[in-house]
């Protein structure tokens, strides 16, 4: 009989270490789910009307295999080393290119994911419950925009104080089902209006750099959309593993199937909305869509609690980051104060920048080419071809190869298309009206 894997790192807190892998493949689709198809949807048919329909097409088409192939790396990269288990994007990175390098490369780039993440989805949070306001009391007076976000932001100071990825499970559960389901409203209710009178699908008019600068941002985009890798080890840690039932089998099944769903989500939404819309689509579809008011009011409320899920799959890796630092490094003791004072402080942190740069479009190129194109297109290669070495020219080499090239161009272009777009609204942003 197989004893259980050995965990690496062994957690300082000691409650943590008797924390149990106790969760099934299904349990994995939800929490990919929810990690995944968030704020980044609603922003597609957006990306859509700057790309077009060739360019849009290929970009979803390629993004989605390049992802699910690099998942794929990290699964089985997992328990790439017997009787030893990576249960952390860092750790895996400390394994491949060293103890200083590792750390140097993955953790900048793991906090960018699960940070920006986080700020969007206080920006997404808000906006959503000021659509849902204004849908259920039209005649109500109008708060702004960062009031909105900050009423969201509030929820959270409360939800970060559960202990632990299984102690959100029925959060994330309910996540999933509002991401899908608010997505099938959003196309739906896209179909079921049917293309706006005058639409164009032209590219809008404007100067040169301006086109490149939106197509880049519109990339960056399309990444945001597959922001699922930077927690998708610490999902596998939560699933048990012997020798002869190791985690990657469950994992693997259950991250199809959040693909699936994910699928089920993107395609409908970008290439629907983009054609009821056109090129005039808002960043967020939900936002363009008026009728009928008490589905579109459903549907913000939907997103609302997806991304209360959603912020705290990303927030947890980072709390127990940081209390497990404060813990070793100053001998703060552990418990309930410490959970207390430092999570709240993040909150505090993330609600503060969302409440800063509140633009929604802006912020998915930004951290969709800075922190996710990494993360999600390239580093799981270089890990690979690190620990695995395989023969060059070979299928492996060739297939990660590629995925490094277009993941690093990816970066580039978006990175400078959503930094650009950022630096614009600022300069005409109004923080209160």
């Amino acid at each position: 009989m197989g004893s259980p894997s050995v965990v690496l790192p062994k957690v300082v807190d000691g409650e943590n270490e008797g924390t149990a892998r106790r969760a099934k493949w299904w349990y994995v689709t939800f929490h990919n789910v929810t990690a995944m198809v968030g704020a980044g949807v609603l922003s597609l048919p957006y990306a859509m009307a700057h790309l077009g329909w060739g360019p849009g097409i290929v970009a979803l088409l390629v993004s989605w295999c390049i992802t699910l192939y690099t998942l794929r790396l990290l699964i089985e990269l997992h328990e790439c080393v017997p009787g030893v288990r990576f249960d952390r994007y860092r750790d895996l990175g400390v394994h491949a290119l060293g103890p200083r390098l590792g750390l140097w490369v993955v953790v900048p780039q793991q906090l960018i994911v699960q940070l920006g993440c986080d700020v969007v989805y206080m920006v997404t949070g808000g906006n959503c419950l000021q659509k849902f306001a204004e849908s259920v009391c039209p005649g109500c007076t109008r708060l702004h925009q960062s009031y909105w976000i900050c009423i969201f932001g509030s929820s959270q100071f409360l939800l970060s104080q559960l202990r632990d990825l299984n102690s959100i499970t029925a959060i994330s559960l309910a996540a999933a089902v509002m991401s899908l389901s608010y997505s099938t409203i959003s196309w739906a209710a896209c179909l079921a209006k049917g293309p706006v009178a005058g639409v164009s699908y032209a590219y809008k008019a404007g100067t040169a750099a301006d086109s490149v600068f939106r197509v880049c941002s519109a990339l960056g985009q399309v990444a945001f959309a597959f922001a699922g890798h930077g927690v998708v080890l610490e999902i596998q840690a939560t699933i048990p593993s012997t020798p002869t039932k190791p985690s990657k089998v469950p994992m693997w099944k259950g991250t199809v199937a959040a693909y699936m769903v994910t699928a089920a989500c993107y395609f409908p939404v970008a290439f629907i909305g983009y054609w009821t819309f056109g090129q005039d689509v808002s960043d967020n579809v939900l936002v363009a869509l008026e009728r009928p008011p008490w589905l579109v009011a459903a549907a913000n409320m939907m997103v609302v609690i997806h991304v209360v899920g959603s912020y705290q799959v990303y927030a947890m890796p980072i709390f127990e980051s940081m209390e497990t630092f404060l813990t070793t490094r100053f001998r703060v003791p552990p418990g309930l104060l410490l959970r207390l004072v430092a999570r709240s402080t993040y909150v505090a942190f993330t609600l503060f920048v969302a409440v800063t740069f509140p633009f929604f479009g802006d912020l998915l190129g930004f951290f969709g080419g800075f922190g996710f194109t990494p993360t999600s297109f390239f580093l799981p290669c270089i890990l690979w071809l690190k620990i695995k070495k395989p023969l060059r020219f070979s299928a492996s080499w060739l297939a990660n190869w590629g995925c490094i090239v277009v993941g690093v161009l990816l970066m580039l272009v978006s990175t400078m298309g959503g930094l650009r777009s950022i630096i614009q609204d600022t300069s005409t942003f109004q923080f209160y009206s």
